[in-house]
């Protein structure tokens, strides 16, 4: 009941603070003082909603914090052998869209953090021997559909790869529930060393949203190997670029691993 609670939370604090969700909360202030008529508070309102959409649509604001997430956690350097050197691969959800288009359409969608699946693919079909595990079931609060594991079941048959070696873990919600459901699976199919110690397993998740899964693993006692993908920010950044759909998505990346963090802390996930 807890979890469902803290899940629920996280959303409506991520909706209330997105700053391109402030823009509406912005206009109906002003149209509403502009009904009182009191002018002065409604054209400051306005300004604030014009300011605002300057700050998401200009990109440096938000690539400057987002470009500081992805940094926080470097590629790991991959072994050799990595066969003999790693447990297994995991896929964290969050990139593909099962739920009710791939049902009326007959077509699993996948989105902009595809590089989840295609680096899965890639080191599914280079490594054929290792266990791999997708976890994901929906992050929505009323999911409708087939879950992402079962949507990525439907990839791995059309993409023709070992299914032998797939595991799909298809309950979780968030990345906590990702690496608490898949702790059994982990010490079940991982190789241990000669210490007896489970080795590695290869973390593939989005680079903004690396810091905190690797951390929620170490938490639960798991050694990964982190392999950040879908990176969102070059080196340089765009100081003349305007996009308000780019600078969107930038700043619910930035939104959702800040208030994730925050909330893991305060509970001590992390």
């Amino acid at each position: 009941m807890m979890d469902t609670i803290f899940f629920i939370l996280s959303k409506v604090v991520q909706f209330c603070i997105e700053p391109l969700n402030w823009v509406i909360a912005f206009v109906l202030l002003g149209l509403l003082f502009l009904s009182l008529r009191k002018p002065h508070l409604c054209k400051r309102f306005l300004v604030l909603a014009l300011f605002d959409l300057l700050l998401v649509g200009w990109l440096p604001a938000s690539e400057l914090p987002l470009r500081a997430i992805e940094n926080l956690v470097p590629k790991a350097t991959l072994p050799n052998d990595l066969n003999n050197k790693i447990g297994g691969i995991i896929i964290l959800g969050g990139a593909i869209s099962g739920e009710q288009i791939a049902v009326d359409r007959g077509e699993i969608s996948i989105h902009s953090s595809a590089e989840r699946v295609t680096k899965g693919f890639e080191f599914a079909r280079k490594h054929p021997n290792l266990p791999y595990i997708f976890s994901g079931a929906s992050g929505r609060i009323n999911p409708r559909g087939i879950s992402e594991a079962d949507a990525f079941k439907q990839l791995v048959q059309e993409q023709g790869l070992n299914e032998a070696q797939a595991h799909y873990e298809n309950q979780s919600r968030n990345t906590y529930e990702n690496v608490l459901y898949m702790k059994p699976m982990i010490q079940e199919l991982g190789a241990k060393d000669e210490a007896g110690q489970l080795k590695p397993w290869l973390l593939i998740t989005s680079a903004s949203h690396m810091y905190r899964s690797v951390k929620i693993f170490e938490k639960q006692d798991l050694p990964v190997l982190p392999l950040p993908v879908d990176y969102q920010t070059a080196n340089r950044l765009q100081w003349t670029e305007f996009n308000l759909v780019d600078g969107a998505q930038n700043w619910h990346a930035v939104v959702h691993e800040a208030v994730g963090l925050l909330a893991y802390w305060i509970t001590g996930k992390i």
